[in-house]
């Protein structure tokens, strides 16, 4: 057992609910596509705005589409074309928890994100 972490189910509990949004990002990782990963050499990343994810779970099962934002404090994602209407017609995006979408394409815009990537097939290799 680590020292310093509890495994007492309401601890645990306490943690994930009062994370701070930097540890909350690291809750956002979804897995990555066959091609992808063999290409990278990595499972999972965490999704960014500007991804391209395929839907995996659920009544748009099969969807793909960009990712146009990541909610960081209910850890939630909207993907581009999942919507509904609301009673006055205008559309609402529906939220889908990262783990229940495959990331297809990478947005690697941020040149941060290839370090995170290096360091994570470092890692993930050895």
């Amino acid at each position: 057992m680590r020292k310093g972490v509890s495994s007492q189910p309401k601890k645990v509990r306490k943690r994930y609910f009062n994370a701070p949004l930097h540890q909350r990002h690291k809750d956002m990782n979804a897995p990555l596509s066959p091609e992808l990963r063999r290409e990278y050499g990595i499972k999972r990343l965490p999704v960014r705005k500007g991804d391209t994810v395929l839907i995996m779970r659920g009544s748009f099962k099969g969807h793909e589409g960009k990712v146009t934002g990541v909610d960081l404090k209910r850890r939630r994602i909207s993907v581009e074309g999942v919507t509904r209407n609301k009673a006055d017609g205008t559309p609402v995006p529906i939220p889908i928890h990262p783990s229940k979408v495959m990331i297809t394409r990478l947005d690697l815009s941020d040149k941060y994100r290839q370090t995170i990537i290096n360091r994570k097939r470092r890692v993930e290799v050895a």
